[in-house]
């Protein structure tokens, strides 16, 4: 690979955090895995010192673990691990979701619809159905509005990426985790907050169970 096209005004660190960050989510870094500074800067065509400060920004959102005297390498999951983060994001996200039922306007209730519409067609398409799951879940968040708590759920779900093998590609889970936003949209529709967090830690709990 070529030094990275600078075309945008964004920092080095932070373009070279990105292609990090990329290459971690699709396992071309393996979890436990030791990122070979050198070898990264000679590819890339940087030095040393903006590859330092993209793994400090990756060390910072947990997706890298440095090690005294070893160098850094892609944070490993344990089962502890993804139980706290599952419990976070069931907190945070149930939580945005009541809110959402109870304030959000028609449209975006509508836009919620239609992201649901594309999540129903995607269903044979494991990763076009990642990320639309995943453009759901932010846009509530975004429509909640409170950048605080989608800051914490951003940063949470870089680091459920970690285990996304043990998640959607269970068996079914797909089919299973569509039944699921339909009941939240559904609880959302009617304006129901209760059911609609009820609806939001059920999902949760179920996606848990899947990646463990």
């Amino acid at each position: 690979m070529s030094a990275l096209p600078l075309l945008t005004p964004r920092a080095l660190y932070e373009e070279v955090a990105e292609q990090l960050r990329q290459r971690i989510f699709r396992r071309e870094l393996e979890p436990g895995s030791w990122i070979d500074e050198l070898k990264i800067a000679e590819e890339f065509g940087i030095s040393r010192t903006p590859l330092r400060e993209a793994l400090k920004v990756l060390a910072a959102e947990g997706l890298v673990t440095m090690k005294v005297r070893r160098g850094a390498y892609v944070t490993e999951m344990s089962e502890k691990d993804l139980r706290d983060v599952y419990h976070l994001l069931s907190l945070l996200e149930s939580d945005a979701a009541g809110v959402v039922a109870q304030r959000a306007t028609p449209a975006q209730l509508q836009a919620l619809q239609a992201l649901h519409t594309e999540l129903e067609a995607a269903v044979n398409d494991r990763e076009k159905f990642f990320a639309i799951n995943e453009r759901f879940h932010m846009q509530l968040l975004e429509m909640a509005d409170n950048r605080w708590r989608s800051q914490m759920v951003a940063d949470l779900r870089k680091v459920m990426k970690l285990n996304r093998h043990n998640s959607l590609l269970k068996q079914g889970r797909i089919e299973d985790s569509l039944r699921e936003h339909r009941s939240i949209l559904d609880a959302m529709l009617a304006r129901n907050g209760p059911a609609t967090v009820q609806a939001m830690q059920e999902h949760f709990s179920h996606g848990l169970e899947a990646a463990t």
